[in-house]
């Protein structure tokens, strides 16, 4: 692992209750960095505080007052940019999100005090900017004490992660650690491949099987998307949490299993149980402690580290320019970090293929990390059947489209009893995951 940070970063009162407003530099020429720069009241940025040789001596000023920006352009030789729109002369805005001067990027923050006691922490796991580390510490922290965890966050923003720290801080941490998808579990096994079952308890059933529970003994059994479990397998799960005890399907003798427990779900189990679709009983064992993981667009100090992080998985290439960084930010990638990753590689693909020297923003496709409408439980009758219909009835595409799993797609048109042309349904008598 290594961490990263600029040494030479200002601060403010350490600890103060006042909030410390200014800019969090976080992209310089054509690598990241985190470096805090004061504005309360006003500071002028220039060069100093960059080693972007773009940068004027005297580049520009940046205000904060009465919960408002002013920022004024001191003639720069390469302009100053709010939001990717360049300032003539002086601009006052009350919610700017990024700055930008010459091959330099910063953020606009009310508060810098987060970013002046925490790093950037970039390791081949993951990066890790302020609030997610704040997250990570209070993980590490319920584990000690807690036998269970729910983690509630969007799709990619780090949930197994977090699950990950869970296993790693506590006391089963030299146990092994099982990651579960249950929204990937075909419909009607869920219940012997989390439980196992016994030799005839169904068709094919030639041999006894443990079940995932039983498998992670003496570690953490990590069930992402819970809330996609059906009703039955929900209550036979309250029981293991409750009691320690598995019976697997066919049997009639519990088995005592020692196993922590991590659940993971973008939903809100709260509504979930309203609309009967969770098992309050359950919901009330599992629901505390729980962590929410914050959006990347929560976190945005994290992107230029993680495009970064795309940018070496690639092979290298083109270098990332200050632009697509810029871009990056002002994006609120509905996908969180797997989206962001996935498009910087794709736009780092399409700059090799023109041999351009950088990637710039056009590389980026317009709609990447665009906010899109996102598909619930409550998905309709007419967005499955568009979907199906813009995807020629493949359900793998029209899954995608609707940001679903594709077993969640599965279950969805056999509710609203749909056809589609994408070959038989998973999940008949005897499959397997």
């Amino acid at each position: 692992m290594h961490t990263t940070v600029d040494d030479t970063r200002a601060s403010s009162s350490e600890g103060g209750d006042e909030p410390a407003p200014g800019i969090v530099l976080v992209w310089s020429g054509s690598a990241p960095q985190l470096r805090v720069l004061p504005c309360a009241p006003a500071r002028i940025i220039g060069r100093s505080d960059s080693s972007d040789d773009r940068v004027s001596r005297e580049h520009a000023e940046v205000m904060y007052q009465n919960g408002r920006w002013t920022v004024r352009d001191l003639d720069s030789r390469n302009g100053t940019f709010v939001d990717g729109h360049r300032v003539t002369g002086t601009v006052t805005l009350e919610l700017p999100r990024v700055l930008r001067l010459g091959h330099t990027v910063g953020l606009f923050r009310t508060d810098l005090h987060a970013f002046e006691r925490t790093a950037v922490v970039s390791s081949e796991k993951m990066v890790a900017g302020p609030m997610l580390r704040q997250t990570f510490d209070r993980i590490a922290a319920l584990a000690r004490t807690s036998e269970s965890l729910l983690i509630r966050g969007e799709s990619g923003t780090g949930k197994e992660l977090a699950a990950r720290t869970f296993h790693a801080a506590g006391p089963h941490g030299s146990g092994r650690f099982l990651a579960v998808n249950c929204a990937a579990i075909p419909e009607g096994v869920a219940e012997r491949l989390l439980f196992g079952a016994r030799r005839g308890a169904y068709s094919g059933a030639t041999e006894d099987a443990d079940g995932y529970i039983v498998s992670a003994e003496g570690g953490v059994l990590f069930l992402d998307e819970v809330a996609e479990l059906d009703l039955d397998v929900q209550a036979k799960l309250l029981r293991v949490v409750e009691t320690h005890e598995v019976l697997p399907l066919g049997g009639s003798k519990p088995r005592h299993v020692e196993v922590r427990m991590c659940f993971a779900t973008h939903r809100d189990l709260s509504a979930a149980v309203a609309d009967g679709r969770f098992r309050a009983d359950l919901y009330y064992r599992i629901g505390e402690p729980q962590v929410q993981m914050p959006a990347l667009r929560e976190r945005r100090e994290e992107i230029p580290w993680l495009a970064m992080r795309a940018h070496e998985a690639a092979g290298g290439g083109p270098a990332l320019g200050a632009k697509l960084i810029e871009a990056c930010l002002l994006r609120p990638w509905p996908g969180n970090v797997r989206e962001l990753v996935s498009a910087v590689g794709a736009a780092i693909e399409r700059a090799r293929a023109e041999r351009a020297e950088e990637v710039r923003r056009p590389h980026l496709r317009a709609e990447a990390g665009q906010a899109q409408e996102k598909p619930t439980a409550d998905t309709t009758r007419e967005q499955i059947e568009r979907a199906l219909e813009q995807a020629g009835g493949n359900v793998s595409a029209a899954a995608r489209l609707l940001g679903l799993h594709r077993t969640q797609l599965y279950r969805l048109i056999r509710r609203f009893g749909l056809s589609a042309v994408a070959g038989p349904l998973p999940g008949g008598q005897g499959g397997s995951r």
